[in-house]
């Protein structure tokens, strides 16, 4: 079945309204008709529906089931990645979508390559929180990740401060040979808490970034002993996180 997320609550008749962009893949590209089922994601609850009536601008729909189960990891883990080269920051949303990323935030970063046009900003962030949306629906998730203005030193300095975990992956740590194994630095977490990890650009995080980001109570990891492109590194952490909690 396919899957869609609503803002709209469902109301006192155990019915909902889909219109837009949503209403229109219903009717026009699944040709869907009455009586078709739905999963429907509306305030992170999962539904079973089914089609009332519809046309591609607006679809009713009632609830068959609600669903007890959800496929969001048991901790909200938020990455921070340097600003990307490239449509990499695209293959990260969707990606890190798929791996259970419970929100991006693009940083600026001294060794950034790119810069980020704040003239586009609204269009930039509304392709990748789009990209968010249906990577969501693919894995079929309950919660659409958020996707974020990029943050400068300072402001994620001060996001930090949200989180019960922060982790740093320092490419320096990886080439010690005794390194802080993400694997031992997980034991440590616990279900239910929140995690903060930091990925540097193409040219890694600056030495001074690493040293402000380590006063302030950042632990350092190793992703292995080899280096990992940007854009592999968050989806190792993901894919170890949710390997260790799922």
């Amino acid at each position: 079945m396919q899957r869609y997320f609503t803002k709209e609550p469902v109301d006192q008749n155990n019915t909902i309204t889909i219109t837009g962009e949503d209403a229109h893949h219903m009717i026009q590209v699944m040709r869907m008709s009455p009586s078709d089922h739905v999963y429907i994601v509306s305030e992170k609850d999962t539904y079973i529906m089914s089609i009332v009536q519809g046309t591609s601008k607006e679809v009713l729909l009632e609830v068959v089931e609600k669903l007890k189960v959800t496929n969001e990891m048991p901790l909200q883990v938020s990455i921070v990645c340097g600003l990307p080269k490239g449509d990499k920051l695209e293959l990260i949303t969707q990606k890190g979508t798929e791996l259970g990323m419970h929100s991006l935030f693009p940083f600026e970063a001294k060794r950034s390559i790119v810069k980020w046009d704040k003239a586009k900003n609204d269009k930039k962030i509304g392709r990748l929180q789009k990209i968010a949306k249906e990577a969501a629906e693919q894995s079929h998730r309950s919660f659409i990740p958020q996707i974020h203005n990029p943050v400068t030193m300072l402001e994620l300095l001060e996001i930090a401060k949200q989180y019960d975990v922060k982790f740093v992956a320092d490419e320096e740590d990886a080439k010690l040979t005794e390194r802080q194994k993400f694997a031992d630095q997980l034991k440590k977490v616990y279900d239910k808490q929140s995690i903060l990890i930091v990925f540097g650009p193409e040219g890694g995080l600056d030495r001074q970034e690493v040293r402000q980001l380590l006063e302030i109570d950042f632990k350092p990891i190793a992703l292995g002993p080899r280096i990992l492109r940007t854009e592999t590194a968050p989806l190792y952490a993901l894919a170890a996180i949710s390997y260790e909690y799922e």
